[in-house]
């Protein structure tokens, strides 16, 4: 996915607070949107360098969002709303292997009271419940979900189980938002409970997908899957 936006290099500061930044601009210090209400501490270094977005919108209180970072020399996107974006074009375009032949894509779809990312059917009229999350935490090639607890994350997963027990497809995908990942796990040390529903969840039949992604300061696109490791 090409962005549409201009996107230029900025040396990130400091982070008040997590919806906003100070990074330094040409020389100039500016309060910028991150768009990642993840901790992301790791990433988010002082003196790195980090990728905003021209938002070009009179009506933003900033006028830029910090999208992206480079963790040495491998860059991260952080943001949390193009995951979505990037696998709706994916699934769109049959890059999804094991869901090729649910030709039918709408975005965020209730299931009884929950409502999923997408919600795929096939020719037959089969429906798939899917949840896409966005991957940001790496260490030595390995990525894991979350970078902190999430009751939510976990809710979405119990759900899915649900929509599985009931005979619909059920699956997670998760988004590497980083190149050259050697596989996924679940956080089972900064999140057991999400991790070990997530493990439950695969037993169950819901299927657990990662895809790492070509990550350009520009561009984001999902790329080949890579294996998914449980501890059981």
């Amino acid at each position: 996915m090409k962005f549409t936006k201009n996107t230029r290099r900025a040396t990130f500061l400091s982070r008040p607070n997590r919806f906003k930044a100070l990074v330094e601009l040409e020389g100039e210090t500016l309060e910028v949107h991150v768009p990642n209400t993840g901790r992301i501490r790791e990433i988010l270094l002082p003196g790195s360098t980090v990728i905003l977005r021209e938002e070009a919108n009179p009506l933003r209180k900033t006028p830029y969002s910090l999208i992206a970072a480079y963790k040495g020399e491998a860059l991260i996107n952080i943001d949390s709303q193009i995951p979505n974006k990037v696998v709706e074009e994916a699934l769109l375009e049959g890059r999804v292997e094991a869901l090729k032949g649910y030709r039918r894509v709408h975005r965020e779809k209730f299931y009884g009271n929950s409502r999923f990312d997408f919600l795929l059917e096939n020719d037959e009229g089969k429906k798939y419940y899917l949840e896409v999350k966005g991957v940001t935490l790496e260490h030595e090639g390995l990525a894991s979900f979350p970078d902190a607890k999430t009751e939510r994350g976990a809710k979405h997963v119990g759900e899915l189980m649900e929509a599985k027990a009931e005979g619909h497809g059920a699956g997670i995908l998760f988004v590497l938002q980083m190149e050259n990942m050697k596989g996924f796990t679940p956080a089972y040390a900064l999140d057991p409970y999400f991790s070990e529903t997530l493990e439950k969840a695969h037993a169950q039949g819901v299927e657990i997908f990662a895809y790492g992604c070509r990550v350009t300061e520009s561009s984001l696109d999902l790329q080949e899957e890579v294996p998914v490791h449980f501890r059981g």
